[in-house]
């Protein structure tokens, strides 16, 4: 009979991790792995240039040295300014204009068939066949830098997003249209939030190409900032200041495209940041 027989026994509680599979859970968890894997990379870096191969391929110890005194001495932060001014420019037009493209792209597909065959011709032309001819048309001024930004960053950009708004599930437009959403409310709420993803990946790999576009424009067309600094100490065999400067524009890249991502968790995808 329910009610008069002897109470059930409580369920029996789950064992409490012990602590030394915490201590593990922490040190296999995302920073330590990624310190982890920095201090990998940069203790090969003083293994190989310690290797008596090549005098012109110092190690981590005399690099993190020269860089010190670029910083003191202003000189590096005076290069930044110098090649950022045509990199923020040419990332800002190739982050508005190829977002744009890209899913002005991935919703019609005239616009495709006009705009894709040429973003592919530019994301598989050889840049350095295309600097002298910007240099004939647009002189060694900015304008010509801030043009190999955007031919370096807003193919990647435009692809990306063309194909994150194309490959929007269609159970989710489908879905959209049943509850009579309008061709507007779909693309606000249902297509673009399913492409967020995606557009910032192009945006990451876009912005990382931009700054590989800003340093060759410096390199091949004028050696100014950052480019100025590599060619110099090339020049004169102060390789440890080279690698410096090399080094810190690798690092202003990988920081900014970690901001990127950060604005993406942050404001676009809070999913994302609970569950991390």
């Amino acid at each position: 009979m329910i009610g008069t027989g002897t109470k059930s026994a409580p369920p029996a509680s789950l064992p409490a991790p012990s602590a030394g599979r915490a201590v593990l859970s922490r040190l296999t968890g995302p920073l330590p792995l990624r310190i982890l894997s920095f201090a990998i990379a940069l203790a090969a870096w003083e293994v190989a240039g310690r290797w008596p191969v090549s005098p012109s391929f110092p190690p981590f110890s005399e690099t993190a040295v020269a860089f010190a005194g670029l910083v003191t001495d202003g000189s590096l932060l005076a290069a930044f300014a110098i090649t950022l001014v045509p990199l923020a420019i040419g990332v800002a037009i190739s982050g508005l204009v190829g977002v744009g493209l890209g899913v002005a792209m991935g919703l019609d597909e005239r616009i495709e068939w006009l705009g894709v065959p040429v973003f592919i011709v530019l994301q598989a032309a050889p840049l350095a066949a295309l600097v002298p001819l910007l240099v004939l048309a647009y002189g060694i001024g900015i304008t010509t830098k801030v043009a190999i930004v955007c031919i370096m960053a807003m193919p990647v950009i435009v692809l990306n997003a063309f194909k994150a708004v194309r490959h929007t599930p269609r159970s989710l437009v489908e879905m959209g249209t049943i509850f009579m959403g309008t061709r507007r409310q779909i693309i606000g709420k249902i297509i673009l939030p399913a492409a967020t993803p995606v557009i910032f990946a192009g945006l990451r790999l876009g912005t990382a190409a931009g700054f590989v576009g800003a340093v060759l424009a410096e390199l091949l067309v004028t050696p100014t900032g950052i480019g100025d600094i590599i060619t110099y100490n090339q020049s004169i065999a102060e390789y440890p200041k080279m690698y410096a400067a090399i080094a810190a524009v690798i690092a202003v890249s990988v920081a900014f495209i970690e901001f990127l991502g950060f604005v993406e968790r942050r404001f676009l995808r809070p999913e994302s940041r609970r569950s991390s």
